[in-house]
């Protein structure tokens, strides 16, 4: 099998190809048809599809590869970020007339909660100058990293995460198209891994299928450098029942085998615990504050394994209190 970049290869290329994102491409067919569009911000989580819609945004707007290659100028602010960027490229881009028929010209500016404080300050001058000929898409993951002025100045869109089923049928289309072996426990460990990414998410099925003949959930576990949620789950059970030496080396092997960081597996602790139904809330309170800290510690400096095992330890005095609760 060809190893292709999936993610560019099934990209939606029209508005119409996006789903799961209804109010915003609503919104978007609507300045299509009246061929007018303020400034926008599109803001939410990786792999949401922001820098897809923009795309197709503008492909629906100027109908042709041949007017968008001339009208369409796409920047990782993240790369270009200072000011000297956007007083020449942007400038020299935003002040000519638009090249066809076209209403406008389009600068996509993607991760712009990277650009600089002064940056931003001159962006804004440039989208006042310039906006009957140019229209500006800021893409971000935190819109409060953009100034107010600059957020007034734009309709805000935010997008939330892929719901799970779109991003299974997602994958399996591209698995049966690519020819890809897959099983379902498989195809829901990436569902699980990708938390909504979708761009993350075609990753691990591409690299999956590159390791292995048959995309299991051993196999995307051990691409994603993440432990089976059963295995954790395990070694929560055992902390909570009071066997703390045993869930230590439950700890230890997932960090050998899986090759983990302790964020890793702090993570993966938070997101276990918060989806248990039988540990009561008051105890769910106690270990996000205690998770918190032991997160804050390690960010710090402090030694992960000696961090991880006193979480274990807070495990085994929590469940004691409370009668030795486990895991769904």
């Amino acid at each position: 099998m060809a190893f292709e970049l999936w993610i560019e290869k099934y990209r939606p290329r029209t508005l119409d190809d996006i789903v799961d994102q209804e109010d915003v491409i609503r919104a978007l067919k609507g300045f299509v048809e009246k061929r007018s569009m303020p400034h926008l911000l599109f803001a939410g989580p990786a792999g949401t599809g922001k820098t897809t819609t923009a795309l197709a945004l503008a492909h629906d707007i100027y109908g042709s590869e041949e007017l968008l290659r001339a009208n369409y100028m796409e920047l990782n602010a993240s790369d270009e970020r200072g000011i000297d960027t956007i007083r020449t490229k942007i400038k020299d881009f935003a002040k000519t007339a638009p090249f066809g028929d076209v209403p406008f010209k389009i600068i996509h500016l993607d991760e712009a909660d990277s650009l600089t404080a002064d940056a931003q300050h001159a962006l804004r001058r440039i989208m006042e100058m310039y906006s009957t000929t140019t229209r500006f898409i800021l893409a971000c993951n935190y819109s409060s990293k953009i100034i107010e002025p600059i957020q007034s100045r734009c309709a805000v869109f935010r997008f939330g995460p892929i719901p799970e089923e779109a991003v299974r049928e997602r994958l399996i289309m591209i698995a049966e198209k690519e020819g890809v072996k897959y099983t379902e426990e498989g195809i829901s460990a990436i569902v699980y891994v990708a938390e909504g990414d979708l761009r993350r998410a075609i990753n691990l099925l591409q690299t999956a299928s590159a390791m292995a003949d048959e995309v299991d959930a051993k196999v995307v576990y051990r691409v994603a450098g993440l432990a089976h949620p059963e295995e954790v789950r395990g070694m929560i059970n055992a902390a909570l029942k009071g066997r703390f030496v045993a869930a230590r080396d439950m700890l230890r092997n997932l960090m050998i085998n899986y090759g983990m960081s302790a964020q890793d597996v702090i993570k993966q602790l938070n997101r276990e615990i918060m989806a248990s139904k039988s540990i009561p809330d008051k105890m769910k309170a106690q270990l996000m504050v205690f998770l918190s800290e032991v997160d804050f510690r390690v960010t710090e400096g402090a030694h992960g394994d000696v961090q991880l095992a006193a979480m274990l330890a807070k495990l085994v005095e929590l469940g004691e209190s409370h009668g030795g609760p486990s895991l769904d």
